[in-house]
């Protein structure tokens, strides 16, 4: 495209504009390691009692909408319910649906103030292997809860032209050369 470095801009024909500029517009990391978590966009937190019924917590579940309820007694937290243990541990049990989700439940999870920078609760989810991180407040008491889904909104937000102008599948990108390389 020889000659069109000089061409004023009114002569560039449709097509011929080159490749669409796309960089960070900020610096994901150092976002996440400054962005507090009570920051983030969130859900409330769903909320069952210690003796509530594994019914009750996975119909709260799904008519909520959500994957974990945190297990509250008074107003400190002293267990999460998720999907993952409703699978694994309390459908393998007799009668399960009666039983109360205390005996299911993950108790005394691993949680987080809501001063903590977003990469904390990134770094909990990624060595823990935990889709949810329960927050608490700095007296200990319970505040909501994030999930992967909260973080992964949080990076779209951070470079929304980056991700959410994909073409819909990435034979389709563009690439970084004329050839396609």
């Amino acid at each position: 495209m020889a000659g069109l470095e000089h061409a004023e801009e009114s002569d560039v024909l449709e097509g011929d504009e080159g490749e669409p500029e796309v960089g960070r517009h900020r610096d994901v990391g150092r976002e996440m390691l400054e962005t507090p978590l009570s920051e983030l966009k969130r859900a409330p937190a769903v909320t069952v009692s210690p003796d509530a019924t594994v019914t009750r917590a996975a119909e709260l579940m799904r008519t909520k909408k959500v994957s974990a309820v945190l297990v509250k007694k008074g107003k400190n937290l002293v267990g999460i319910f998720t999907e993952r243990d409703l699978v694994s541990r309390a459908m393998t049990a007799k009668a399960f649906g009666r039983s109360p989700v205390k005996k299911f439940m993950t108790p005394a999870p691993e949680s987080l103030k809501l001063s903590a920078p977003v990469a904390y609760a990134l770094n909990k989810m990624s060595v823990g292997r935990f889709r949810h991180v329960p927050l608490v407040k700095a007296d200990g008491t319970l505040a909501g809860v994030v999930s992967i889904r909260d973080i992964i909104d949080f990076i779209v937000e951070l470079c929304p032209e980056e991700i959410l102008n994909l073409p819909p599948e990435p034979e389709l990108a563009v690439h970084r050369t004329v050839d396609g390389d």
